[in-house]
């Protein structure tokens, strides 16, 4: 299959060796919103039998990376889009498996924009952490920019 070919899921585990390490799957990436899912798996558990910190920060973190290429995919071309910061707040015990749910906080036509305008856009991308019970487990803001190439 041809990277023209692959979803930016297939992509993003093909190119990413943490997912694939972590077995996350990728479950809606749009422009709109990504959707990755971790597995409940023992090797990754924490001291009290959940996933460990480490593994959902890559659950979220791998999430917006998902929608970034969704969203600025086609900007590829001429900017690398990077990671600038990250911030996480755990709120509940995670137990089990955990879904990331990704949003952009700014609209990408604005971001573009910025780009046209020959600047380094930052912008955040929200990502919620849930239960299977729909427990809200983590909050993360992850800013990303697109670094102009050359």
């Amino acid at each position: 299959m041809s990277a023209d070919q692959m979803s930016v899921g297939e992509m993003l585990a093909a190119t990413v060796p943490m997912a694939r390490t972590l077995n996350l799957e990728f479950l809606e990436t749009t422009p709109e919103k990504a959707v990755v899912v971790l597995p409940d798996q023992d090797a990754y558990h924490n001291h009290v039998g959940g996933p460990h910190a480490g593994a959902m920060f890559t659950l979220g973190e791998s999430a917006s990376g998902a929608i970034v290429l969704a969203a600025f995919g086609d900007q590829l071309s001429r900017a690398v889009p990077l990671a600038v910061r990250a911030d996480i707040a755990y709120k509940k015990l995670a137990m089990g498996t955990v879904t990331a749910t990704a949003t952009l906080d700014r609209p990408a036509a604005d971001v573009v924009a910025e780009l046209d305008a020959g600047q380094r856009p930052e912008f955040p991308v929200s990502v919620r952490i849930q239960r299977a019970d729909g427990a809200v487990t983590g909050e993360m803001t992850v800013v990303w920019t697109l670094r102009p190439n050359g």
